[in-house]
């Protein structure tokens, strides 16, 4: 039993050892639900996103996430609702976080409003064993590790107008063992902490400039600092450089396709040791849109 204990724990502490816990996004302000339930119905519409994230390329287990969510106001009422899915493959373990999402809004300002969210969030994790390539493939004490449920709460404030947002948010505040043997808890989720912020500037008619940053701190994690900067050209077309303290640089891209559709990009190159041993990241999403009476938000968003 020692032995597989330590199996376990030279596999989760590696896992660990990437900062992975909740799952990493680099295009965060298109996807803010997933880490802020106060989010929800903030953009004034019916919004459909899916996002796909495929990281270190060619690192055998390295993480693969999917993202699915749906947000919108609540009629004429203060009130935002969202329901979310997110699919997150790390070496052994697969887990899906199924998550609902309700926020409430208060005008502070002619422009800004100050949202608060709460999220009930639904774990199932599993872990194949056989991919941990065990000694003796015929050791019974070696199990998979199927649906293991897990419940979570969150919550999250979020300033915000159609020209900048920010946004303080723990999504989920219960810390979790995600497999236990002989009653010892191998690997944990730690609560995540999160703080982000961007604005939009206009810089003539045509182009328009949109800094923004990124803070998470896990526990026994590096503290995580993005930076990016966005320009977007003429409403329609977007580029953007990114920097991941000490981990990563990115280059991003869009295209608002209509009104109701805009579709990203995002490639990060590791800066660390990690680059040896993979091409990269990437990152796509796909955003669509309904807007009540046919009407849209002029103002060019990038979140």
């Amino acid at each position: 039993m020692r032995k597989l204990a330590l199996i376990y724990t030279l596999v989760f502490t590696g896992l660990a050892g990437f900062a992975q816990q909740d799952a990493q996004y680099t295009q965060y302000m298109y996807n803010t639900i997933n880490i802020n339930p106060a989010y929800a119905g903030s953009r004034g519409a019916l919004s459909i996103f899916a996002l796909h994230r495929t990281q270190w390329v060619g690192l055998d287990g390295a993480p693969v996430t999917n993202a699915v969510s749906v947000n919108t106001p609540l009629n004429n009422s203060n009130l935002g609702l969202g329901v979310s899915i997110v699919s997150d493959k790390i070496g052994p373990t697969h887990e899906n976080a199924f998550s609902v999402d309700l926020s409430y809004s208060i005008p502070t300002s002619e422009n800004y409003k100050l949202s608060f969210g709460v999220k009930g969030t639904a774990n199932l994790f599993d872990l194949d064993v056989s991919r941990l390539n065990p000694e003796s493939q015929g050791d019974r004490t070696l199990t998979d590790y199927n649906n293991k449920f897990t419940p979570n709460v969150g919550a999250g404030l979020y300033l915000h107008s159609d020209r900048g947002y920010l946004g303080l948010s723990v999504p989920n505040f219960i810390e979790t063992d995600r497999y236990d043997d002989n009653e010892v808890a191998i690997y944990t989720e730690k609560i995540n902490y999160y703080l982000i912020g961007g604005y939009v500037f206009d810089l003539n008619y045509y182009l328009k400039l949109k800094p923004a940053f990124f803070t998470k701190v896990v526990q026994g994690a590096p503290l995580q600092v993005d930076l990016s900067a966005n320009v977007l050209y003429d409403d329609k077309f977007s580029l953007g450089l990114a920097y991941r303290w000490s981990a990563a640089v990115t280059a991003m891209a869009g295209f608002q396709i209509s009104d109701s559709m805009y579709i990203g990009y995002a490639y990060d190159l590791a800066t660390t040791k990690l680059d040896n041993y993979n091409s990269g990241s990437h990152e796509i999403f796909f955003r669509y849109e309904i807007f009540k009476n046919n009407k849209r938000i002029t103002t060019p968003r990038f979140f």
